[in-house]
């Protein structure tokens, strides 16, 4: 049985989030041949060119035929021009005429506006890429929206988080079109994770923290050379001149994150540096201030969704 899977791309859309799925249906047909034909759709075909200005060939939406065979898939895509392209009302049309009988939707990053613009997700559970998570809970209210995950699957709904993410998810709809060992074969062709631990917060707001002209770079300098304090909020603000209260209510509007949670975060990421170059737990536990073994795997499990021994060894 071959499935079709249909992509549909805009000008500024983000090439990863079609090369990367593409990649693992590629690799699911080189064990299982012919499991999968991809179809590329623009809203008025021909070339489109991605926010890299590498350009893709795509058929005219309206030449494309309804899916409506067990696994077809409708997929759209994120990228720069995904804000553009969800208030495009013709093409929102076409999509929900695309959505009429297909047996699966997907999306990929900030993909899901196009879906959501168009109406097709009330009631539904689904991720986004986390930069776009604030805007897209503002625009769409009725749509209950899990930030931190890797993807969703809701019903014949399913939605992936940002860009590399998309692979995850190809990995997902494999396992499910073609079993298990499939997707596994196709994750080791790929070489990535079958299935990646923990959500996208690991890769979201501390990486913003890090840069050197964040507001409060001095200070998480100052949190990583001092993880072993305890490091309270009142500790915190003291360094950056500021009253608790106010210095936490403006470190959630820089970051994303509150003063605790940073903190734990970055002691998290020590952490795991340390264990996996071969730091004795016990050190681990002292120098990054968790206090006891147990806090220290109770933090893993909660923000990484793994022990520290598992994650050790991965």
């Amino acid at each position: 049985m071959c499935r079709t899977i249909r992509f549909i791309i805009y000008p500024g859309f983000q090439l990863l989030d079609v090369a990367g799925p593409v990649a693992a249906f590629e690799s699911a047909n080189e064990i299982v041949g012919s499991s999968y034909k991809i179809e590329l759709a623009s809203l008025d075909g021909g070339s489109v060119n991605s926010s890299s200005g590498l350009a893709l060939a795509t058929k005219r939406l309206t030449n494309c035929p309804l899916l409506n065979e067990m696994g077809d898939t409708l997929v759209t895509v994120g990228g720069h021009g995904i804000n553009e392209a969800s208030h495009n009302a013709e093409l929102l049309r076409l999509l929900k005429y695309q959505a009429l009988r297909v047996s699966r939707m997907a999306s990929i990053c900030s993909g899901t506006f196009l879906y959501a613009a168009a109406g097709l997700l009330h009631g539904k559970t689904v991720t986004t890429h986390w930069k776009r998570s604030n805007d897209f809970q503002r625009r769409f209210p009725e749509v209950q929206l899990e930030s931190d995950k890797i993807y969703i699957n809701d019903g014949n709904f399913w939605s992936s988080a940002g860009i590399s993410a998309g692979i995850d998810l190809a990995l997902a709809l494999i396992a499910t079109d073609l079993g298990e060992q499939v997707a596994r074969q196709s994750a080791r062709q790929l070489v990535v994770y079958y299935r990646r631990p923990g959500g996208q917060s690991q890769y979201s707001a501390l990486l913003e923290l890090s840069k050197p002209q964040g507001r409060f770079a001095d200070l998480l300098d100052f949190v990583r050379s001092n993880l072993h304090k305890s490091l309270s909020v009142e500790d915190l603000a003291a360094y950056v001149c500021m009253s608790a209260r106010h210095f936490a209510r403006v470190f959630v509007v820089e970051t994303g994150s509150t003063p605790a949670k940073a903190v734990e975060r970055l002691r998290i990421e020590a952490a795991i540096s340390a264990l996996e170059n071969g730091v004795p737990m016990q050190r681990v536990v002292k120098q990054c201030g968790f206090g006891s073994t147990e806090t220290l795997r109770r933090a893993c499990l909660r923000l990484r969704g793994m022990p520290p021994s598992a994650l050790r060894r991965s």
